[in-house]
């Protein structure tokens, strides 16, 4: 067997299903994400059900949710008959799983379900199946094959319900308003709620560890200046303390190959005017983004005045895990 050739075939086969049910994308998808964004508004939750395979997909659909502010739940169907029901109230939205849309313990769960004032959404490969007749919105996630080649193990099918609730969790996202701030409070933990989370003014180099020198110095005091400080840049000020540019080792370095004899060359003559500069109260997630666009090491931080008061270089970030 060849097994890359085999690998391409599995995933040629899943990539087609997910096209083929991107292009059956109709009115029913935009009744989903409002039955669920007016559940949310309503301070109602959503309620994903599933069975064996869909009930794995159900848990990373729910898990997507909840990552993104919309909160949902898990509802076990087999334990759901004794006592955990008790999750449902009225005005939530439930999802329910099933490719067959027959799984008969989903089936046996539906009366109970519409005992509650909830409205209900079929994620299932059968249009016409007895789960979709009972719901109030159907998603169709069927596929022409599975990629297994027995066409048994569910592949294509789990993919496609894993992708169509990926939609419904960022189109909803979108539809909320739902900001990085936002996602930034439900992830803490990590390397970008830290990045969100904190301010330029917490990480930034400043006073005594702040390289800074008058528009008077020569590249030597500019040099001096970032051995002293264990940084790769020199801020330039003005007599007033305005900004005047910043000199970095890249300049030195590029400089060097021109002039080797460039020591007692004022900086000014070979400082960047107008560096990227960023506000001390803004998030270090801003500094972040004009560091990549912009591709420097440094940046410039200013108070409310326009004036120089810290400095971000990119190994900051390594240091405090913000990247």
């Amino acid at each position: 067997m060849d097994f890359l050739a085999r690998a391409r075939s599995v995933i040629e086969i899943e990539t087609d299903g997910l096209r083929q049910m991107s292009a059956r994308l109709d009115a029913s998808f935009t009744a989903a994400v409002e039955i669920m964004q007016s559940t949310l508004d309503q301070r109602g939750k959503i309620i994903v059900v599933g069975i064996g395979k869909s009930g794995n997909i159900g848990h990373k659909i729910a898990a997507t949710l909840n990552s993104t502010g919309a909160t949902a739940v898990v509802l076990n169907s087999q334990n759901a008959l004794h006592g955990d029901l008790g999750i449902v109230s009225d005005g939530d939205a439930v999802i329910l799983l099933s490719y067959s849309g027959e799984t008969s313990e989903l089936l046996d769960l539906l009366p109970f379900i519409k005992r509650f004032e909830v409205r209900m959404i079929a994620m299932t490969g059968k249009p016409s199946s007895t789960l979709s007749q009972h719901c109030d919105v159907t998603l169709d996630t069927s596929v022409d094959r599975e990629a297994c080649p027995l066409n048994l193990a569910p592949t294509s099918s789990s993919t496609a319900m894993l992708v169509m609730g990926d939609a419904l969790a960022m189109v909803l996202l979108e539809a909320r308003g739902f900001t990085e701030e936002d996602f930034a409070k439900f992830h803490p933990g990590g390397s970008l709620g830290r990045a969100l989370l904190t301010k330029v003014s917490d990480i930034m180099r400043s006073d005594a560890a702040l390289p800074i020198v008058s528009e008077a110095a020569t590249v030597i005091d500019a040099l001096h200046m970032m051995n002293q400080t264990r940084s790769g840049a020199a801020i330039i000020l003005t007599p007033e303390g305005r900004l005047a540019g910043i000199f970095t080792h890249g300049d030195f370095a590029r400089s060097f190959q021109k002039d080797p004899m460039l020591g007692q060359r004022p900086v000014v003559e070979l400082m960047t005017r107008n560096p990227i500069s960023v506000d001390a109260d803004s998030l270090a997630v801003e500094a972040v983004k004009m560091i990549g666009h912009n591709r420097i090491d440094d940046v410039v931080v200013l108070d409310a005045d326009g004036k120089p008061i810290g400095l971000i270089d990119t190994q900051d970030f390594a240091r405090l895990k913000i990247i």
